[in-house]
């Protein structure tokens, strides 16, 4: 697959367990299908991460025959949060809980480690980014979007001309932790729902499977007695609901409702805020049998309230390729900056 000689960029998605990586060439051939997967390590510290990190570079390119001279530039994503440049938070995170990960420059030590230009993004950017350029193909420097990732938290992304939207401290695109309307979301007695962030009402706390473990299960129920989830302990129960749901069990397409008109209102904000040309959504809710995946979808869009002049032009999808979509974003971002779009010069000098 490689002998071709076409200089290359590789993308590296680092997770809790595993790695996954891809190759992109420079003139925007994928040399991976599939998951290309390896231990992440990033429980036994930052060394060890930065060496499966390494791993799993070297062993991508001996799979599709790439020799390492040809590699031109490396992206990388992690799960947040992070500083736009790769800096894990200095509170630490879900997956980076040892202390020695806090404040940790994961970015800066590949780079250092490879000998190669690392591009950062945290992991919902990198699927946001896949996600439009995948959608919109050649005109995906001339669109905007917004991206949704419903997983254990809320993540997302905002696109802009082909490129995320990263922030001054790279926490553009922290879409769970903006607040939503719950008026008409919340059944009448129903406990206004909490964050693991401190916030209450803001969209992850409806929209994610810490969610659906924290708020929403508990309370429904208590409208359901009976129901076999009771006997479940909740972290299992939690990750059931998303079975029943595409069985169509009432119980769970009340959850799945709430978190779909969640999303609905986040992008009504996003509509009066960016007014992008697509809204997409991904992550574990969406992996589902075709009919729920349609439904919720559906029911994400109708209760999104766009102007008659938006909705003539927006598009609604779901995040394709879910499994590869981070690596494939991180490549498409480590090629954009190997490209070296010139930057803008300023009207007024010193």
């Amino acid at each position: 697959m490689g002998g071709s000689g076409v200089p290359v960029v590789v993308g590296l998605d680092n997770g809790g367990t595993s790695n996954n990586a891809t190759v992109l060439t420079v003139d925007g051939r994928f040399l991976v299908d599939g998951l290309v997967e390896s231990p992440s390590e990033v429980g036994t510290g930052p060394e060890a991460a930065i060496e499966a990190l390494a791993r799993a570079f070297d062993g991508v390119l001996a799979l599709t025959g790439v020799p390492p001279e040809l590699v031109r530039a490396v992206g990388l994503d992690t799960p947040g949060p992070a500083s736009a440049t790769g800096v894990i938070s200095s509170r630490g995170s879900t997956n980076f809980s040892q202390p020695a990960w806090r404040g940790y420059d994961v970015r800066g030590a590949l780079e250092r480690r490879l000998g190669l230009p690392v591009v950062y993004h945290n992991d919902g950017n990198a699927a946001a980014l896949y996600a439009h350029h995948a959608h919109f193909g050649a005109e995906a420097m001339r669109r905007s979007s917004v991206s949704a990732i419903v997983g254990t938290g809320l993540g997302g992304g905002v696109v802009e001309g082909g490129r995320v939207i990263a922030g001054a401290a790279g926490m553009a695109g922290e879409l769970g932790h903006v607040h939503i309307p719950l008026t008409g979301l919340l059944a009448p007695d129903q406990p206004v729902p909490t964050c693991a962030c401190g916030f209450a009402g803001d969209t992850e706390s409806v929209a994610s499977l810490t969610a659906i473990a924290r708020n929403l299960l508990p309370y429904w129920l208590t409208r359901f007695p009976g129901h076999p989830l009771a006997a479940e302990p909740p972290a299992r129960a939690a990750k059931l609901v998303r079975s029943y749901g595409e069985r169509g069990d009432e119980l769970a397409r009340e959850i799945f409702t709430q978190q779909a008109m969640a999303l609905g209102r986040l992008f009504t904000v996003a509509a009066n805020f960016t007014d992008p040309h697509a809204y997409f959504v991904g992550g574990g809710v969406v992996e589902a049998a075709s009919e729920f995946r349609d439904w919720f979808l559906a029911t994400v869009r109708e209760h999104t309230v766009l102007r008659a002049e938006q909705a003539a032009v927006a598009t609604f999808a779901l995040v394709p390729e879910r499994d590869t979509a981070g690596a494939r974003g991180v490549a498409i971002a480590a090629l954009e900056a190997l490209r070296g779009a010139p930057a803008p010069q300023p009207v007024i000098g010193d």
